[in-house]
């Protein structure tokens, strides 16, 4: 089902939540609101569901309007962060109670819903796991059955609420690659809100970047990762280092010392954003960049470099990532080459 949001406008008092948020999604697509807390993207969320309601703009489900309609009529499920499972129910009881709630018309037959809950324990690989509680099971595997038992009414849309929030890392990383292949098995339309972005990079076809109310960005992963549009994506996607920096004539300074990188359309105050890996260590002299090392840090396969550099009368921290076995040593002065960089205005 295509979702159609449009200039959509939410307010709590004086917080304006979602500020003319327009945004398509195709049918079949996995997307992700990515953002910190309180940039809208839960908010946005729930006006989709039905469980909020915006002061102003439009929903639109295959072109129908979405805020004429029901929680119920909507046909969404829901997977939260907190599973909200029946504890007096089996697993079983878990994924079937949809079905079973239904209008006496609607209703299918005892056996239809053995069949269906019995293919969906199977789908999301509890299969063995049918008869146990809630409080018999890991987190992992509550989580499991809470999507088991919004896939179960079909519905047209599958809205994914921090999912995988309250997990362990290890899990959460099994879990969602898990989703990830599970969507590409169901092609249902499905909205993923996350503060880890990590986790939308690698789950969503699209992410879209919320901040402030608004949507800074909508794109591929690689799209927002490599190409980011403004300095809160790039600050907010990946890691990044941001160096104050004046631009003048073409010509970018830190300090009063001429850097060589390009900044097109740039003049006055600006920050030069560049990501750990893309900082090359140099001699010292041999970069308008230097700086001292203050510490040096095991990051996995290679090691993080904390390097002091002054810039406008004072100082900044930049941190650049080394090969195993290439540390610098702690007070040594070193250059920084920017390899692949942003410049964006103050």
């Amino acid at each position: 089902m295509n979702i159609d949001v449009q200039h959509v406008i939410k307010n709590f008092g004086s917080f304006k939540a979602l500020d003319d948020v327009s945004l398509k999604i195709n049918s079949g697509e996995l997307i992700a609101l990515l953002g910190p807390s309180g940039s809208g993207k839960t908010t946005l969320l729930r006006i989709i569901a039905g469980l909020e309601w915006p002061d102003g703009g439009a929903v639109r489900f295959d072109g129908e309007d979405a805020l004429s309609l029901t929680v119920r009529e909507r046909d969404v499920g829901f997977v939260f962060q907190h599973y909200a499972l029946f504890r007096h129910m089996t697993v079983y009881d878990n994924i079937a109670f949809g079905l079973r709630v239904r209008p006496r018309k609607e209703r299918k037959p005892e056996f239809a819903i053995r069949q269906k809950v019995e293919q969906l324990l199977n789908l999301v690989q509890i299969g063995s796991l049918a008869d146990r509680y809630p409080s018999q099971l890991s987190g992992g595997q509550r989580q499991r059955v809470a999507l088991a038992r919004a896939l179960a009414i079909e519905p047209r849309v599958l809205l994914l609420d921090e999912p995988f929030g309250a997990l362990d890392a290890k899990v959460r990383k099994d879990l969602r690659r898990w989703l990830r292949n599970l969507h590409n098995e169901l092609h249902v339309t499905s909205i993923l809100v996350t503060h880890d972005q990590e986790e939308a990079l690698e789950v969503a076809d699209r992410v879209v970047v919320m901040g402030r109310g608004r949507i800074e960005q909508v794109g591929t992963p690689d799209e927002v990762y490599d190409n980011p549009v403004s300095a809160f994506v790039h600050d907010f996607i990946g890691e990044s280092v941001a160096l104050p920096i004046t631009v003048e004539n073409g010509i970018a300074r830190v300090g009063d010392r001429r850097i060589a990188i390009k900044a097109e359309g740039i003049s006055g105050p600006a920050r030069l954003f560049v990501r750990p890996h893309d900082i090359e260590l140099a001699k010292p002299g041999s970069s308008a960049i230097e700086g001292q090392v203050l510490a040096v840090r095991r990051f996995g396969p290679t090691h993080r470099v904390d390097i002091s550099v002054p810039v406008d009368g004072g100082r900044t921290t930049i941190e650049a990532a080394v090969p195993a076995g290439h540390e610098p040593r702690i007070g040594e002065t070193l250059g920084l080459i920017p390899e692949r960089y942003r410049v964006f205005a103050v």
